[in-house]
């Protein structure tokens, strides 16, 4: 039997701080690119991007994941924003940035400039999704 995911109720007006720290993490990301801090570049833009994730969860349903695992996430925005197009592909973008962690944070190498690169570019643009919705919902 599948594992229920913990969430807990958020205020919606709370989304825009959950934007913030996105966005707070995805400049950081950009500042480690830069310094061709490859690994620093892949854990930061996780965390974006999860940020984000939050940011639309709790913008359109007040609600956001507080389980361990991160994958829960991903299914809670699932849950509240819908199965549109945009929701699966931004989903999708997410879902390749978690399975990602484990290079940085468990393997015994390091991430590369074209991996970094690329969380980046996925990070980018959770984050201007959740900035697009977040705005939409007005909260």
């Amino acid at each position: 039997m599948p594992r229920r995911a913990k969430s807990t109720a958020v205020p919606r007006s709370e989304a825009r701080l959950f934007l913030a720290k996105a966005t707070q993490y995805l400049i950081d990301c950009e500042g480690a690119a830069e310094a061709n801090r490859h690994d620093t570049v892949m854990l930061v833009a996780i965390h974006a991007g999860i940020s984000a994730a939050d940011a639309v969860a709790v913008a359109l349903a007040g609600r956001r994941s507080t389980d361990q695992d991160h994958h829960r996430t991903i299914e809670l925005l699932e849950q509240v924003a819908g199965s549109s197009a945009g929701v699966k592909r931004h989903a999708g973008q997410l879902r390749e940035l978690v399975a990602r962690k484990n290079i940085v944070e468990y393997e015994s190498r390091r991430a590369t400039a074209r991996e970094a690169a690329d969380a980046l570019r996925r990070a980018s643009r959770l984050v201007a999704w959740a900035r697009e919705t977040v705005d939409r919902a007005r909260v």
